[in-house]
């Protein structure tokens, strides 16, 4: 039986959304690839045998290869989880290409003899029984990060300049679009609930989130009401996140929308129920109607753009 090993694209010396997560499925081994990789070994959470390929091509193809032919230096034959990120999903059908095997996208569980993917928009869950090695993407905060033990053991490798292909040819790499960029990326997060009055409030509260270079979120029931896309849902039937700042704008606060929230450093929440379950996990409280605030922050920022 094969084991597990992460392969995580590495771009500018950063590990993407989810790396940790792909490395913590595949029990703590981990192949770090692309530009800046060597420097991106300090905080790797329950990483324990590391190899770093430092490659200054910005390839998936490349990547995929490169990575192809590190598996084989190494000797491995294990099956690899690759995290869900941009780089992620463009590296993971090149290196199963690479590799001859099959490919699992959007993985939310990954064992060396089973991968559940997700489908229909997260509300049916595929259960896979690979025969052989494979390639999974790992969705990003499906499982969290399991905490360091001890620091990994690091070896580096040399392949050398890769072959560039014309497959794929990178011209520029710009920033994500806050306003479309995938939820499970986002480190700013505004989200929405029922007590924001109707559609109209929900293209106020994303002109708000563009505005404090956030993404928009909602709750099962605005989606149900066809208020926002499913692709905006948070929670275990949505989208699991984790951002580093919540805004919560008339969210009650669910357990299947705060089960799917990640572990955000900082909760605001805005909400007429005092003793909501959002108001309670919230480091900042305000007790008031959120469109109400929502039409005052509106007001400041339209006199702040005329002036």
């Amino acid at each position: 039986m094969s084991a597990l090993v992460a392969v995580v694209p590495v771009r500018a010396g950063v590990v993407p959304a989810g790396g940790l997560e792909a490395i913590a499925e595949a029990g703590g081994r981990a192949i770090l690839i692309g530009s800046g990789a060597s420097t991106a070994t300090t905080d790797l959470g329950a990483a324990r045998d590391v190899t770093v390929v430092d490659i200054n091509v910005s390839d998936p193809q490349a990547w995929g290869r490169a990575a192809a032919d590190v598996l084989s230096r190494l000797g491995l034959a294990d099956s690899v989880v690759v995290p869900a990120s941009p780089d992620g999903r463009d590296l993971a059908p090149h290196l199963a290409l690479a590799l001859g095997v099959e490919l699992f996208s959007g993985a939310t569980e990954v064992t060396p003899t089973r991968v559940r993917v997700a489908r229909r928009g997260g509300l049916a869950i595929a259960e896979h029984r690979p025969a052989g090695r494979f390639v999974a993407t790992l969705q990003p905060g499906v499982r969290g990060v399991d905490p360091a033990s001890m620091a990994p053991t690091v070896n580096n490798v040399d392949i050398g300049a890769p072959e560039s292909s014309t497959a794929v040819m990178s011209q520029e790499v710009l920033p994500p679009d806050v306003s479309t960029m995938d939820l499970a990326e986002a480190p700013r997060i505004v989200g929405g609930g029922a007590g924001l009055t109707d559609a109209e409030r929900f293209a106020q509260l994303a002109e708000f989130a563009k505005s404090i270079d956030a993404s928009m979120g909602v709750t099962r029931v605005i989606t149900d009401r066809g208020w926002a896309p499913h692709q905006r849902q948070i929670g275990t039937t949505g989208i699991v996140v984790d951002p580093k700042l919540y805004l919560a704008f008339g969210v009650s606060g669910a357990v299947q929308h705060t089960s799917g929230l990640g572990q955000p450093d900082h909760i605001i929440s805005v909400n007429t129920d005092a003793h909501c379950p959002m108001m309670q996990m919230a480091d900042l409280a305000i007790v008031s109607d959120a469109n109400a605030v929502l039409d005052e922050l509106a007001a400041l920022l339209s006199k702040d753009s005329a002036s």
